[in-house]
């Protein structure tokens, strides 16, 4: 069965409701920008690539019935950046693919509004067959960091639901699990959201690759029985020093990866490293509802009126990460060194 995170079908953005995986597969419809954003802010579609792609859509989607000046055009697009852009602050992928489509606008500034509009649908198009085209590459580098007998750990979920094809982290399981022999992976639950037990383990399940759904916090008993000898995760946005912002809880797996000495690899396209940063600390770090805490699948489990913390992502410091995995190839340490040289090539 083929599920897809999202397709555009000429004049309606249509996303899979993830928030109800893998019990019931809703197709919500975005025809405006304010859809798109409801939909990437309420976590109906999720994962950096995804949502990067969503927000070119969101794009054209805010400025296709526009009537007006040429200017007021522009200064409508700067403002459809920043309030895509604020769904979700973490993901670098969002502003990222918002600014292409900026970008493309200025660049060809001399043209008709009518034309620009067609550059807008054109870019997002061409931002969309990028990530299944990147994510590929991604399989490929990585795949060749695993051999026969390799149980890979995971996180949060890096499939195709987090991107258009393929995904990320999960491209590279998917890709070794085809090239070599009894490889199978072990997948973390991932609270508050369950991306792990709901959205990977589907996807696992779909795949046909054998593999174990845990408890978060049974991490680190798995590794110290010797279970593991591998993990890999994604990112939402990496620092240009390597320290990589990643669903909450990947800080805790590189810890306990360096004790116990497994490699530890994080996968993303070269869209998700943001070189304007120097390090993770400039990284904002977004804290979601309270309820997500406190209830589990709308049920709640904890008494009223507790406090809670319900930070989304983590930083893990660069020193933790043995490889970053992209579509030009893997980034050893130095990383600073290494980024760019993968930038240049």
């Amino acid at each position: 069965m083929e599920i897809r995170s999202l397709y555009f079908d000429g004049s309606i953005l249509h996303i899979l409701d993830q928030r109800y995986l893998p019990f019931e597969v809703i197709d919500v419809e975005c025809r405006s920008a304010s859809d798109v954003w409801e939909a990437i802010n309420k976590m109906k579609i999720r994962g950096a690539p995804a949502i990067g792609v969503a927000a070119a859509y969101g794009m054209y989607l805010g400025l296709r019935d526009f009537e007006g000046s040429k200017e007021e055009f522009i200064k409508k697009a700067t403002e459809l950046k920043s309030y895509l852009d604020s769904a979700r602050p973490t993901a670098v992928n969002l502003a990222w693919a918002t600014k292409r489509i900026l970008d493309r606008i200025l660049l060809n500034k001399e043209k008709s509004v009518e034309e620009l509009k067609e550059i807008v649908l054109e870019e997002a198009k061409n931002i969309e067959k990028e990530d299944v085209e990147r994510n590929f590459k991604i399989g490929e580098y990585g795949s060749e960091l695993f051999s026969d007998n390799d149980t890979i750990m995971t996180i949060c979920n890096t499939g195709e639901l987090a991107t258009v094809k393929h995904g990320t982290a999960f491209s590279v399981i998917k890709r070794a699990f085809e090239k070599y022999k009894n490889i199978s992976v072990i997948a973390l639950e991932t609270r508050p959201y369950l991306q792990g037990a709901r959205l990977t383990a589907f996807e696992l399940k779909e795949a046909g690759i054998p593999f174990k759904l845990i408890t978060d916090n049974m991490a680190a008993f798995i590794m110290q029985k010797g279970l593991v000898t591998g993990i890999i995760t994604g990112a939402d946005r990496i620092a240009s020093n390597g320290d990589t912002a990643n669903k909450v809880g990947t800080y805790m797996l590189a810890v306990l990866a360096h004790f116990h000495k497994i490699p530890f690899y994080v996968a993303a396209p070269l869209s998700t490293i943001d070189l304007n940063i120097e390090s993770g600390k400039e990284i904002p770090i977004e804290e979601r509802n309270p309820d997500e805490v406190t209830h589990c699948m709308e049920k709640r489990v904890a008494p009223l009126g507790v406090e809670v913390y319900n930070f989304s992502f983590d930083i893990t410091p660069h020193e933790l990460i043995t490889g970053i995995i992209t579509d030009k190839g893997v980034a050893y340490p130095p990383f600073k060194k290494t980024i760019k040289k993968l930038f240049e090539s």
